[in-house]
């Protein structure tokens, strides 16, 4: 499946990073399903990630947040010297599971319990990046400074 953004393209700024992510999740190959997951979101900026990890202990398990990206991988030594198994169910292999995460949400838990890893996830904006409401001053503005020379341009002579 192809999904052209061109036209997005054209009439945004500042978008890039949100189609490239569109367009990589478009083209990538046949949807990996394991191990099965659920997303939840918890309030305004806290988020749940569950995995089905049954089988895997904690040090067979790393996970591994940098910018925009939280990596979880699982190594399991897929053969277990002699188990003479009649059937196999359940899925014993490695994994790896990328999940794109947003500017400033960072992982603030991560717990192993009933064959379940649970991810927090809290979104964290720093107060400079936060709206703010700007107080409107009536009267005659400040004077503007001349970049080039650093003097000042009395705002009514200009």
């Amino acid at each position: 499946m192809r999904i052209d953004l061109t036209p997005y393209r054209r009439s945004t700024i500042g978008f890039d990073r949100l189609f490239d992510l569109l367009e990589t999740n478009a083209r990538s190959s046949g949807p990996e399903n394991y191990p099965p997951f659920n997303l939840e979101r918890l309030g305004d900026d806290r988020y749940r990630i569950t995995l089905a990890v049954a089988g895997f202990g904690r040090d067979e398990i790393e996970i591994t947040a940098q910018q925009n990206l939280l990596l979880v991988v699982g190594r399991k030594d897929e053969k277990q010297p002699g188990a003479q198994f009649l059937h196999v169910g359940i899925a014993n292999r490695s994994f790896e599971r990328r999940f794109e995460i947003a500017d400033f949400v960072f992982v603030e838990d991560a717990r192993l319990n009933d064959g379940l890893l649970v991810i927090d996830l809290v979104r964290e904006v720093p107060e400079a990046m936060k709206p703010k409401t700007i107080a409107i001053k009536t009267g005659t503005p400040l004077a503007a400074v001349d970049t080039a020379s650093g003097s000042t341009i009395d705002a009514e002579a200009a």
